[in-house]
């Protein structure tokens, strides 16, 4: 099961909270969610138990418990979007609107058709 803790102080490591919820069970992996431009936590994280009566045990015992100063929030966490990426994106083929509808002219766009010089690339 996955779980969720959030409010964690931003000093909180990895191991010390795999040495928290183990006293539980069994713990897969542990990550603390960083910044992606400063390395720095950002205060949540998740934890990964196989066992779902042991990781229920530790979500009741441990949300609301002070864990290195702080009061931590602990829930059972929420499936993976289908990208761990946020934002746009292209839509998978057959969603979204056929090509060319609302397009004036008619016009494909996407690839194909004359784009100019081939700048010396051959396509063989």
């Amino acid at each position: 099961m996955n779980i969720y803790v959030g409010k964690l102080a931003l000093e909180t490591t990895e191991d010390e909270l795999r040495e928290a919820f183990a006293a539980y069970g069994e713990v897969g992996t542990v990550r603390i969610i960083r910044d992606g431009a400063t390395g720095e936590s950002r205060g949540f994280g998740f934890v990964e138990m196989a066992n779902d009566e042991e990781a229920n045990t530790a979500i009741t015992e441990m949300n609301g418990k002070e864990f290195k100063g702080s009061e931590i929030s602990v829930e059972k966490g929420r499936g993976k979007p289908a990208s761990s990426r946020m934002g746009g994106g292209r839509r998978p083929r057959g969603q979204g609107r056929p090509r060319g509808a609302g397009r004036p002219g008619g016009h494909q766009g996407g690839r194909g058709g004359s784009r100019g010089p081939s700048r010396g690339r051959s396509r063989f």
